[in-house]
């Protein structure tokens, strides 16, 4: 058998990002958040900001090469430095990112020229409406519909669950292609531009995350100027496809963050609490449940700089991503919830912050595939046959 070769130590480089990217939340990020209300969106501006910082270090393109305007990083990188971002700016950021490079694989180069310099540079912010009130998982399923009245493109629509679309000057909308007459035609997609074609957004509350800019539009005869409609060559089903294979271990990363949190705080609390004479972190339970703690923050990690590190590789990663992304919202859950447990009474407190990071986690669940699609894509991979919508057959 061929001996293999592995090695988890961080490089040199890869700790210097780490460590630079942390300095960087402490000192430009985390004083932004703590400064706003806790159940309200950061204002605009203050995303402005915040993504301003992060593209000076390349993340609002991260999956770019140079060649295209990005940093040409590698993702397995991507993802070192992106677990030290807080989870709300994380969120948006995943948002933002992925569709500058949906922009930059789908697009026209006059259209990349148009609309990508702004968002690279993060002085503006995009995001993408794909979900509906009636359709998930399953892009072939969406009912805003592209027509043509006249001279004019009207769209007419609503989707849900969109991460920065309160706040973003540019969205790319998924539809049907009736511009010919017909009834149904072939999903494509058309940008937006917030300030030629202005649209109604509202944000949706919900039970963690609340300082992110999570939403819904609607799009009521909105006027798509014909330069905007995105004629993709480069196949829309397979970049959004690749754009998950990324998304699912960033967010698997955000559970991460969280659950790294939760433990801080539980082992300051295990150290200094008295309890039957003695520090709480000298019962022997206490400590099994920091150990399963740690155990749950170390194995997602792993699993989600597998699924990149892939990516990188050139090697197939939907079924590495969806299991990553799966297991670390699940293990991450379990782990805060025992952080929780940890702190007692005082875990249920607000003042505590660990109740905060319990829903928050939750929230990682659903963007981007839910624990139940993702046990079916990575299932897909492993036995070869499709399980949706029936079929059974063989996948080629």
């Amino acid at each position: 058998m061929e001996e293999m070769n592995v090695d988890l130590q961080l490089t040199a480089e890869q700790e210097l990002m780490r460590d630079s990217m942390r300095r960087l939340v402490a000192r430009e990020i985390d004083p932004y958040i703590e400064k706003h209300d806790p159940d309200q969106p950061l204002p605009k501006p203050v995303f402005v900001t915040i993504l301003t910082k992060l593209a000076e270090l390349g993340l609002t393109a991260a999956r770019l090469p140079e060649s295209a305007g990005g940093p040409g990083i590698k993702m397995l990188d991507y993802g070192i430095m992106f677990e030290q971002i807080p989870p709300i700016v994380g969120l948006s950021l995943i948002a933002h990112e992925a569709t500058v490079a949906r922009l930059s694989a789908e697009c026209n180069q006059d259209q990349r020229r148009r609309f990508l310099p702004d968002l690279i540079a993060g002085r503006k912010i995009a995001c993408l409406g794909s979900t509906e009130p009636d359709t998930g998982s399953d892009p072939r399923g969406v009912k805003t519909r592209l027509t043509r009245q006249g001279s004019s493109l009207l769209l007419n629509g609503r989707k849900m669950w969109i991460t920065n679309v309160s706040a973003c000057d540019l969205i790319i909308v998924t539809c049907m292609d009736c511009r010919d007459g017909e009834p149904r035609g072939k999903v494509v997609k058309v940008v937006l531009e917030r300030d030629r074609t202005p649209f109604e957004a509202r944000e949706i509350d919900t039970i963690g995350l609340r300082q992110g800019m999570l939403g819904e539009a609607v799009f009521e005869n909105c006027v798509v100027p014909p330069e905007n409609v995105v004629e993709s060559k480069a196949g829309g089903t397979e970049v959004l496809k690749s754009s998950w294979v990324i998304n699912r271990p960033l967010f698997g990363l955000l559970a991460v963050h969280l659950a790294q949190r939760a433990y801080d705080i539980a082992i300051e609390y295990a150290k200094v609490r008295k309890q039957f004479g003695k520090a709480i972190g000298a019962h022997q339970l206490v400590q099994k449940n920091l150990s399963d703690i740690v155990t749950a923050i170390t194995t997602s990690r792993l699993l989600c700089l597998h699924a990149l590190s892939l990516v990188d590789h050139g090697q197939p990663a939907d079924g590495a991503a969806a299991m990553a992304k799966r297991y670390a919202q699940n293990a991450c859950n379990e782990a805060v919830w025992q952080a929780m447990n940890v702190l007692g009474a005082m875990g249920l407190s607000t003042e505590a912050k660990v109740e905060g990071l319990y829903r928050d986690v939750r929230m990682v669940a659903i963007p981007d595939g839910t624990n139940e699609i993702l046990a079916l894509i990575h299932g897909r991979e492993l036995t070869g046959f499709e399980a949706f919508r029936g079929t059974g057959r063989v996948v080629d």
